[in-house]
């Protein structure tokens, strides 16, 4: 499509030539670039919609990269790459060896800091503008604005307000723009957020405030030492307008500027050009629309947060079915699914998410038990001690947190949860590679952290029927458990193994020549491997038949001690697979236990090297990785010769 401007604007200096009065039409351009992009290359759609404006006026009013841009959530930024000379290119966003998913400084200048995860925009920017402060070149102070965008439920992690409580301690000039919304991927809950809506009705005393300022200060009969002391003494004015002009914000000596309406772009210029210079930590509070300009978006915030292919004219979602056969449930389904069987027999079972009912079907008990469900907001180490203080008193939580947000509540496991033995059942989603969010969300890791807590039960289904009979038995345990299954669909044509029972594999396949040891999904990529390596070898004439056993460890802790002492008498080689770091997973936990008990086979380890991996379609990284099962099955004839 031929746009008139936003065609022509290769970096933010291109865009401070267009006219302020004309920047409508510039959003109005990106909107619907984005649109059109993401019907095709599905991505984070309603986020970017809801802050053109908001990333128009801040290019148009900062000197960026000089000034820096610290996005919090990079699924807002849409906008920001397409304005800072990545348009060309997006149309490769999340793709394998396209733009990253979310800001990445490796992929931009323009790009302050890599922004994956929640909540982290204002101690990171915070940081920078301290720095600033302390560097100079040629004798002279830098001269840089450091501006944190928080938003899409981010104020509602801890590390946002540890954040606030530093800007408010020492010396800075941050500015941070609360872009509010009232939504994550779900609408937000809590305290907090009620506490915005508050602000945003309660714009009378903020309206007259900001009108004594500029005009006291256009007289230059009003000065920062003059101001703090009429705000200090003057709280009685305050009251008389609303019980919240003295806000957090206030209460932390951040200036505090809004609410405004987050889709004026031209009064959104006038206010950042009016405050940019203020000395001091200042807050701007702008209201937005997620899914802003579409109206499937607008109106389904939820679905339209990342809502696949589209039909840009209809609004239709284009779902994939493959082959036209009956799709088989997603992985997050049969969770949400079993949760709430389990959860109508037994009283005692509440849910627990970090502001991802939807995302991980929680959704699905929610509805039916609304009591019995606790979205505790982008907050995942208090999701764990939360689920820990229920636990103490007699309940029994099912906490169900992404893998790469797991990360976040590492101590919380280890202080709160397993010091302590609670029953808490970690249901640990999207485990493993998930595909075109790359990096900061891959779920790599968890196998390797998890494994050397004391008193941790950890165990990972290979089909759906394994992940149903996880959650009955880790009703019936003691002390933690964790269970963890990846992102997409459960196998096809799955077959019913042996039952699932506390600390024991399977044996999927009788062999002579070597073992293969697997746990979790990739099991299934193992069976494939192996069959392809048969056919190989028959269709090379090989001189001897493939003869290769394989087991479904189901645990990494405890172990199943049978299988393993069977595997270290018969086998002078074993291969280990998991969809994780091989270090400290898995392989290395068979690798202690042989050596702890005597035997000497040739242990080769199939996993992540040490590496983060990048963005790409799930297929594509498998490939990479060679952990498909193409990739195994290579990996098995060279162990076959060796």
């Amino acid at each position: 499509m031929d746009y008139k401007y936003i065609n022509k604007i290769d970096s933010p200096a291109d865009l401070k030539k267009v006219k302020l009065e004309e920047l409508p039409d510039v959003c109005a351009e990106l909107r619907q670039f984005i649109i059109e992009a993401l019907s095709t290359n599905p991505g984070h759609l309603g986020s970017s919609l809801g802050t053109i404006e908001l990333t128009v006026a801040l290019h148009y009013v900062f000197d960026t990269p000089n000034d820096k841009l610290v996005w919090d959530v990079g699924h807002q930024a849409y906008a920001h790459k397409i304005l800072t000379g990545r348009r060309d290119r997006f149309h490769t966003n999340r793709q394998f060896k396209g733009l990253s998913p979310f800001t990445n400084p490796k992929e931009s200048e323009y790009d302050a800091f890599i922004a994956g995860h929640a909540s982290n925009s204002i101690s990171a920017a915070l940081g920078l503008d301290i720095a600033n402060s302390k560097l100079k070149i040629k004798n002279e102070e830098l001269t840089r604005n450091v501006v944190a965008i928080i938003g899409d439920g981010a104020m509602t992690g801890g590390l946002a307000f540890e954040g606030l409580n530093n800007t408010s301690m020492d010396k800075n000039n941050l500015l941070i723009v609360l872009n509010d919304n009232n939504m994550a991927i779900d609408p937000l809950k809590g305290g907090f957020t009620q506490y915005l809506v508050d602000l945003t009705t309660s714009t009378s005393y903020n309206k007259l405030r900001w009108w004594i300022y500029k005009a006291a200060s256009k007289l230059h009969i009003m000065n920062e030492r003059k101001r703090q002391r009429i705000l200090r003494r003057h709280t009685s004015l305050k009251a008389m307008f609303s019980k919240h002009a003295n806000n957090i914000f206030t209460g932390l000596n951040i200036r505090y500027f809004g609410p405004t309406d987050g889709h004026d772009v031209i009064n959104l210029v006038r206010i950042l050009n009016e405050i940019k210079n203020h000395r001091g930590p200042k807050v701007l509070h702008i209201i937005t629309k997620k899914g802003k300009g579409y109206a499937p978006a607008e109106n389904d915030q939820t679905v339209w947060h990342a809502p696949g292919e589209f039909n840009v004219a209809s609004g239709e979602r284009l779902q994939v079915t493959g082959d036209g056969l009956r799709v088989p449930p997603l992985w997050q389904e049969v969770f949400g699914e079993k949760l709430l069987e389990l959860a109508k027999g037994n009283e005692k079972i509440v849910g627990i998410t970090p502001a991802m009912p939807s995302g991980c079907s929680m959704s699905i008990m929610q509805k039916e038990l609304p009591d019995r469900v606790f979205d505790v907001g982008i907050a995942e180490g208090h999701a764990v001690t939360f689920s820990a203080g229920l636990a103490k008193a007699g309940m029994l939580p099912y906490c169900n947190i992404y893998s790469t947000f797991l990360q976040r509540a590492y101590d919380n496991i280890v202080h709160d949860v397993a010091l302590q033995n609670l029953h808490v059942v970690l249901c640990i989603d999207r485990a493993g590679i998930v595909g075109n969010d790359g990096a900061t969300h891959h779920g790599l890791l968890d196998l390797a952290y998890l494994r050397p807590i004391p008193n941790m039960q950890i165990c990972a289904p290979r089909t759906a029927e394994d992940l149903r009979q996880m959650m009955d038995l880790a009703e019936t345990l003691e002390g933690p458990v964790a269970i963890r299954y990846p992102r997409g669909r459960t196998a096809k044509g799955e077959r019913l193994e042996a039952k699932v029972q506390y600390g024991k594999g399977v044996k999927l396949r009788e062999g002579t020549d070597f073992a293969v040891l697997s746990i979790g999904s990739i099991g299934n990529a193992v069976a494939d491997a192996i069959e392809m390596a048969k056919g190989e070898r028959l269709e090379a004439n090989a001189p001897s038949s493939l003869s290769i056993a394989h087991y479904d460890m189901r645990w990494l802790k405890p172990l199943d001690e049978e299988i393993l002492h069977e595997v270290g008498q018969q086998f002078k080689t074993i291969v280990t697979a998991e969809d994780g770091v091989i270090a400290g997973g898995l392989g290395s936990a068979v690798l202690e236990w042989m050596a702890d008990h005597g035997y000497t086979p040739h242990v080769i380890r199939l996993g992540v090297n040490d590496q983060f991996v990048e963005h790409g379609s799930t297929k594509e990284l498998y490939h990479m990785l060679k952990l498909d099962k193409e990739g195994i099955c290579e990996s098995l004839l060279q162990a076959l010769e060796k």
